[in-house]
């Protein structure tokens, strides 16, 4: 009996709970509009990609294997050559003066080096303020100029080849040169947005279901409701449960419009069953919604529920792999970061949509997202009964 008393109490303050965000068509235009923007800015955004790097040659050979060096470079559609000098004053000036992203000094006699001994070096100068673009754009002219080098193989009859991949090693005669192909699993063209938007959708479904919990709660903290519900015969369980489901299902949905923009837009890959993206997703929402529920139980007002929100989200994104690659972090952090559920549900996503992963291949993930939303939940519902009692 009591038990079908408190499903009807829970059916009733769910249908109180629909109604209320449906009246609220500003937020209700945020919750769906909102997300959807941000995915495609993001996405758009969040990328190492690097576009139009502005390129500067100090060329002292002036022969016709040194300027095909920049047009190789510009034909890639990776850069673009903004000036070109005999000296390194002009180039050092322009690079100083932030107009330049990346300067390439071929030396004297570079054609008469390739012609005769088969190799030839020059210098790439990079703007590293920004380290990462400076490797990637590194990257980029590195593989242009092997192509250019296997270009030169097939047009040079060689004589000399080298071995070994130090200037200090001599030529050695009659040594065939070895070549490397390189081929990506998974995300063979190497697109970061393949790579980046799963965890786009991990950070916007974290935002929803932990921010809107603890500003949902706090609101009727600060209106007086909670106080009144307090003292009504509807048990503290029913009360949560009817606050969270609503979110918990809005979340969902979320997901869902972000996972429509990320295939029919940016087409990123969907390899693996929907079925345990969502089903991982029903459990780390759990944990997400826990954290916003033990959030507006600690707190007073709206504003300082916004502030520790964005503390604990910033923390958990920049500690996921998100953005850089967690064997990149120091060993404590590695460690601090297993403590975070987003990075859990973060590998489950790019495992699902990239590789194809089934349920047995993230079954540890999600495994340990379901231990995080039972410990996080629970200390949620202790703190609120605290603070309701």
């Amino acid at each position: 009996m009591a038990w079908t008393s408190s499903v009807r109490s829970v059916r009733f303050l769910l249908r109180k709970e629909f109604l209320q965000i449906l009246r609220d068509k500003v937020m209700l235009r945020q919750l769906m509009i909102m997300p959807v923007v941000q995915l495609l800015l993001l996405s758009a955004a969040a990328t190492f990609e690097v576009r139009n790097a502005r390129l500067f040659t100090v060329d002292h050979d002036g022969t016709a294997s040194s300027r095909a060096v920049a047009d190789r470079l510009v034909a890639s559609g990776r850069f673009e050559h903004v000036g070109a000098s005999p000296s390194m004053a002009r180039a050092d000036t322009a690079m100083l003066e932030g107009d330049v992203d990346i300067i390439v000094r071929i030396p004297a006699g570079f054609e008469r080096d390739l012609v005769r001994d088969r190799r030839a070096t020059l210098q790439t100068v990079l703007n590293a303020e920004d380290a990462v673009a400076a490797g990637v754009t590194q990257g980029y002219v590195g593989e242009v100029l092997n192509r250019y080098s296997a270009e030169l193989r097939a047009s040079i009859t060689p004589s000399v080849a080298t071995i070994g991949a130090g200037p200090e090693l001599p030529p050695v005669r009659g040594q065939p040169q070895i070549e490397i192909h390189a081929r990506g699993w998974y995300n063979t063209e190497l697109q970061y947005r393949d790579y980046m938007i799963p965890g786009i959708l991990v950070q916007l479904i974290t935002i929803v279901g932990t921010l809107l919990t603890a500003m949902n709660i706090v609101r009727e903290k600060e209106a007086g409701t909670l106080d009144q519900l307090n003292v009504t015969p509807i048990g503290r369980g029913a009360f949560i449960a009817a606050k969270l489901l609503p979110l918990w299902f809005i979340a969902l949905v979320e997901m869902t419009l972000g996972l429509l923009v990320a295939w029919f837009i940016f087409d990123v890959p969907i390899r693996g069953s929907l079925l345990v993206v969502y089903f991982g997703a029903a459990i780390y929402l759990v944990a997400a919604l826990g954290i916003g529920l033990w959030v507006s139980a600690i707190v007073e007002t709206q504003q300082q529920a916004m502030f520790i929100t964005f503390f604990i989200v910033l923390i958990y994104l920049l500690m996921s792999g998100l953005f850089t690659p967690m064997r990149s972090m120091p060993d404590w952090a590695q460690w601090m970061a297993h403590l975070n559920p987003v990075m859990y549900f973060t590998r489950v996503m790019r495992a699902v949509l990239l590789r194809g992963a089934g349920f047995a291949d993230v079954i540890r993930d999600i495994g340990v997202l379901a231990l995080m939303g039972a410990i996080m939940l629970t200390l949620a519902v202790r703190q609120y009964a605290k603070r309701a009692a």
